[in-house]
């Protein structure tokens, strides 16, 4: 199949307040140009420096948004055009950004990312220490930030139950963060292989790669 047949088979089998982020991250512009044309506007990418080589070369009107892990080091290079920045794991990213989006005059949007998963290799926070956040004065001084949701990645497994219960995790954090911040619109979670599941667990938002574009290839 296609991009633009993958896209709009995905496309059919979601609800229409799901939101559909095409995760290109390795591929070449070709492609995104491919998903583009048949009508994809928000791109996900989770290494800066490709998103920026990619955004100097693609049409202005896209949304792009930042999946991976944030090194604050590296935010003053997308400040300038981000859209939504889904991985922010504590309050020194957020006021990182908040500084960075400053100089360009901008608000940009945020996601908390929530460990739900059991492995060391996932970054995130608590649900307690995103409430501390959202409830502290510090972060009501960050005035070019909006954290609009949250954010999660289930285990790399096989066994659906577990990952179940990391979205279902997800969704009832989300339910107990939003009377402290009532921003809070989207949960960001699902991918390729369980976009459906999250959807039923609460997802509003699913990052998407290969089932887009096909297979990545690290090399």
């Amino acid at each position: 199949m296609s991009i633009k047949q993958n896209l709009n088979s995905i496309k059919s089998s979601i609800p229409e307040q799901v939101t559909l982020v095409a995760v290109s991250k390795t591929k070449p512009v070709s492609d995104l140009m491919e998903a583009y044309q048949a009508g994809q506007r928000i791109f996900g990418e989770n290494k800066i420096q490709e998103m920026v080589e990619k955004q100097e070369q693609m049409p202005k009107d896209i949304q792009w948004h930042m999946i991976g892990h944030v090194q604050r080091n590296k935010v003053k290079y997308m400040a300038s055009f981000v859209s939504l920045i889904h991985g922010v794991e504590n309050f020194k990213t957020l006021k990182e950004i908040n500084k960075q989006a400053k100089k360009h005059n901008r608000i940009i949007d945020c996601l908390l990312q929530i460990k739900i998963a059991s492995e060391d290799s996932k970054f995130g926070m608590t649900a307690n220490e995103a409430s501390e956040i959202l409830t502290s004065s510090d972060f009501s001084e960050l005035k070019n930030i909006h954290v609009v949701g949250v954010m999660g990645m289930a285990t790399f497994t096989d066994n659906q139950e577990q990952i179940k219960k990391e979205f279902i995790l997800l969704k009832t954090t989300f339910n107990q963060l939003k009377p402290l911040h009532s921003k809070l619109e989207i949960i960001s979670m699902g991918m390729s292989g369980d976009y459906l599941l999250a959807i039923a667990c609460g997802s509003n938002m699913i990052r998407v790669g290969s089932s887009i574009f096909g297979e990545r290839n690290y090399n």
